[in-house]
């Protein structure tokens, strides 16, 4: 087995991500993107518990990984502050949605066929919708694995606050490879609310009330997602499956940093 560095993947992650505007020929929605590992260690023996009770241990995906990559995708400013506007997102944002989730989709097989030229297996997920349809909880979240690799903390909105903010996507695998331990944050919170200071504008913008200091209607925000998937003609030609709102992500003080830090 090779030796790679978590410094080659972040340079091949950069690249690969780069690419994609001349590979779809547009402008493109993304910024750098960020990538953490940690080894596999007793922290991910509490995904069950902080998770959901069905959620997988990393080596259920690859019983030989010793490793966990998560990577944060941002999108651009322009796509955010176009999001923000109104109640309901805008056709960009669905497109987005769908575009990057493919990029995920296509970037973590690069990125295993990539380790596989170091001799190193990896273990996949799907980007998104690998969830439980009555809990609406993932048994693999790339939030939570984010959390544990310190990636970043979770905000009121329940979404990932990176150095790079909230608003974009996540993914992540497991690999043989041995990256060691490479965070990205070291704050014990990255939501100003959750830190003690005052903020709560993603409450406030909320367009149905799933959000508050002390618990996420998860049911409500999804009904939401899927209520704006029906009505929304602009949507029409895009998959069943863009379930989008963002509102929550859009221009909050979280939105491309840390505001803790």
């Amino acid at each position: 087995m090779s030796e790679i560095t978590i410094e080659e993947l972040r340079t091949f992650t950069e690249e690969y991500v780069a690419a994609e505007p001349e590979r779809l020929d547009a402008e493109g929605w993304w910024q750098t993107p960020l990538v953490a590992s940690a080894p596999i260690d007793e922290r991910f023996d509490v995904l069950p518990e902080v998770a959901v009770a069905t959620h997988i241990h990393p080596h259920d995906l690859l019983p030989t990984a010793t490793s966990v990559i998560v990577f944060f995708i941002p999108f651009q400013r322009r796509l955010v502050k176009e999001n923000r506007n109104g109640d309901r997102p805008c056709r960009n944002w669905g497109l987005a949605y769908v575009q990057t989730n493919d990029l995920i989709d296509r970037l973590s097989r690069a990125m295993e066929q990539f380790l596989a030229g170091k001799d190193c297996k990896c273990g996949l997920t799907p980007a998104t919708h690998n969830f439980d349809a009555d809990t609406l909880m993932a048994r693999w979240s790339h939030k939570h694995l984010g959390h544990l690799s310190n990636l970043g903390r979770f905000g009121t909105h329940n979404m990932l606050i990176t150095p790079a903010g909230c608003a974009g996507r996540m993914g992540s695998m497991v690999t043989e490879a041995d990256l060691g331990d490479h965070p990205l944050i070291d704050s014990e919170e990255a939501c100003l609310l959750k830190a003690g200071q005052k903020c709560g504008k993603c409450i406030e913008i909320c367009p149905v009330d799933a959000l508050n200091e002390e618990n996420f209607e998860r049911r409500r925000c999804w009904n939401r997602l899927n209520e704006n998937r029906d009505c929304l003609d602009y949507f029409s030609d895009l998959p069943q499956s863009t379930h989008v709102c963002g509102k929550c992500a859009a221009l909050m003080p979280c939105s491309f940093k840390n505001p803790v830090s």
